[in-house]
């Protein structure tokens, strides 16, 4: 039996040769728009990346759909009760990105502390006209402390690479989703409100729900240490972008470095990309050929066991406990 499956034209075609072999009993058609109206009813897989949605009135057109295998850890793009209700099974790709993000997340950490893109942005327009003692003054990182809001494999990631830098981490996040090495760090378990108000710099690491969303608003902000630095490559919408903007203008945090955003991408008017001390990414955090290529193959996994009527190798559950 053929398998009928979509995958988005954004993945490059190499990544996804696991499909192509004659064992997998795939044909593979990319985009969801080049599948003709009436082959929808035999569609039984589809591999999906964060900017698509997978949501009802798109399940409705895929009746046979057995799997959804999203090209991500994340999946706020999927609506999980639809999934549920269709009986539809719903993959991931976690763990193969996470020094990539991490990695990153201290790139970003080191730009905002260091003024780094505002330093290299004044030398190639010309503002770099001698040395002078007082000039883009930074931040060094040993002795400080890191707020981790999340320590997830991402986050215990990020905190590990910074007590490299000589920081105290700090951390916040449910204890069922806490590294189990955490104390190997030195790092204290804090409430949010006590990290906030402690940590020199936070750094975000929680998947977005309704419990996440805005969750660094006003109040949050306002808790924080005067000239903090925010940094942010979870998701974007777990910053009110508007209380950030205010933050950063009347110089009540020092800095923001943010490889997410709401939306993305975030317009290039934005006032957020002239806002003091402010370093925004395309979100780029998995942005490597072996996190990039690794994820591909995690989904083509997923997707193969899903139209097959396996189990899934990395699923996401479709009920909460």
């Amino acid at each position: 039996m053929t398998h009928l499956v979509v995958v988005p034209p954004e993945v490059p075609r190499e990544w996804l040769a696991r499909l192509d072999q004659p064992e997998a009993g795939c044909e593979v058609i990319v985009g969801i728009d080049a599948v003709p109206t009436p082959r929808l009813p035999e569609v039984v897989g589809l591999l999906s990346l964060l900017t698509m949605p997978v949501d009802l009135e798109l399940l409705v057109r895929l009746p046979a759909l057995r799997v959804v295998s999203n090209m991500a850890v994340g999946y706020d793009n999927v609506v999980i009760p639809a999934c549920a209700a269709r009986g539809v099974a719903l993959g991931n790709t976690p763990g193969v990105l996470t020094d990539a993000t991490a990695d990153l997340t201290m790139a970003l950490l080191l730009a905002a502390a260091r003024r780094i893109d505002e330093a290299a942005l004044d030398a190639r327009e010309g503002r770099w006209h001698t040395w002078t003692p007082d000039g883009w003054l930074g931040v060094e990182l040993r002795g400080t402390t890191l707020g981790v809001v999340g320590l997830g494999k991402i986050g215990y990631a990020v905190a590990e690479r910074a007590r490299g830098f000589g920081m105290q981490i700090c951390y916040v996040g449910r204890s069922d989703h806490d590294h189990p090495d955490a104390a190997k760090l030195g790092a204290q378990r804090l409430s949010f409100t006590e990290l906030l108000a402690r940590a020199d710099i936070v750094t975000l690491h929680v998947p977005l729900t309704d419990e996440t969303q805005g969750m660094i608003d006003a109040a949050a902000l306002e808790q924080m240490k005067p000239e903090a630095i925010l940094i942010n490559t979870s998701r974007g919408a777990i910053v009110d972008q508007d209380a950030l903007l205010a933050a950063l203008t009347t110089g009540r945090l020092r800095g923001a470095a943010l490889d997410v955003t709401s939306p993305e991408p975030l317009p290039p008017a934005h006032p957020l990309f002239a806002a003091p001390g402010c370093l925004i990414l395309p979100h780029i955090g998995s942005a490597t050929h072996t996190t990039r290529r690794r994820m591909a193959e995690l989904a083509c996994l997923n997707l193969l066991a899903g139209v097959r009527g396996e189990p899934l190798p990395h699923p996401v559950a479709l009920t909460q406990p």
